[in-house]
């Protein structure tokens, strides 16, 4: 079992592999020439990232006459978070929430919180542009 989450790992180690998984994510199904243009990179690389993330069990495809799309499998990802998650030394208890080891350990404290404060501000951007987005597409 910790060889298999060790080869996850590796996987996902890679900029560009995760890059695919978050166009993915956030796209839906994609072919290899429209994640290599959104990526810039070359659609044999793509097509090499993608070959490993489908071995991983992170991604399927099933071909659609000449185009052949791929996505996420939620099932895939749902475990591949839960192993991070029982893992995961932040002190969220993989619940992504507040990370009280991580204030703990920092040297200043309130600047260490105000990055926190940062990334959620980020997030919650992120959160809006998507549901601005899906709005628009109803």
């Amino acid at each position: 079992m910790e060889k298999k989450q060790a080869e996850l790992f590796k996987v996902l180690g890679v900029e560009s592999r995760i890059k695919i998984l978050e166009l993915l994510k956030h796209k839906g199904p994609l072919g290899a020439n429209e994640l290599s243009e959104k990526l810039g990179i070359t659609p044999s690389a793509v097509s090499q990232h993608l070959k490993i993330l489908r071995h991983a069990g992170l991604v399927r495809n099933e071909r659609k006459g000449y185009w052949i799309p791929y996505e996420i499998d939620p099932v895939a990802l749902e475990k591949c978070g839960e192993l991070l998650s029982t893992i995961c030394t932040c002190g969220c208890k993989g619940t992504g929430q507040f990370r009280e080891a991580e204030v703990n350990a920092a040297e200043d404290k309130v600047a260490a919180l105000r990055k926190y404060e940062q990334e959620l501000l980020e997030e919650i951007k992120t959160v809006q542009a998507r549901i601005e987005a899906l709005a628009k597409e109803e």
